[in-house]
């Protein structure tokens, strides 16, 4: 039998990248609907924030499953996406959760996906940067603390 360990992202983790990202959010002045899912792509912790776009709150989960599950930002896609590119149509799989929209970024700590950060409301480069800025939080701590 073998067996494998791997860190994950705990609820604490996952309440330091929504402060984050809540706080750059109100920076930008863009009120977000904030994802955070673990590596199995399982939603940790959410938070809408007041004045977010209702029809947001699934488009900032997805972009968190997908970029967890698929281990990449959301935003690789761009070009490819389009009617002849070599991943046009993928948002058709996993039943409709895959997102090419920018604002989906993994947290990742030595080569290994912990979970990712999903936002939306904002512009696509604005809930890029809210994740992001969610995602560094986290990534920060990671000296401090032996489990996230």
């Amino acid at each position: 039998m073998s067996i494998k360990t791997q860190p994950v992202l705990t609820l604490e983790g996952a309440r330091t990248a929504l402060a984050a990202a809540e706080a750059r959010a109100k920076e930008i002045n863009v009120p977000m609907n904030i994802a955070i899912v673990d590596n199995a792509c399982h939603l940790i912790a959410f938070a809408r924030m007041e004045g977010a776009k209702v029809t947001s709150i699934s488009i900032a989960i997805d972009k968190a499953f997908t970029a967890a599950g698929h281990r990449a930002p959301t935003s690789i896609y761009k070009e490819n996406v389009w009617p002849g590119g070599p991943a046009f149509s993928i948002w058709n799989s996993n039943g409709g959760r895959f997102t090419t929209i920018a604002g989906g970024v993994p947290i990742v700590k030595d080569g290994v996906v912990l979970g990712a950060i999903g936002c939306s409301t904002g512009l696509p480069s604005q809930d890029e940067d809210v994740a992001t800025r969610g995602v560094e939080a986290v990534q920060k701590t990671f000296s401090t603390k032996a489990k996230l």
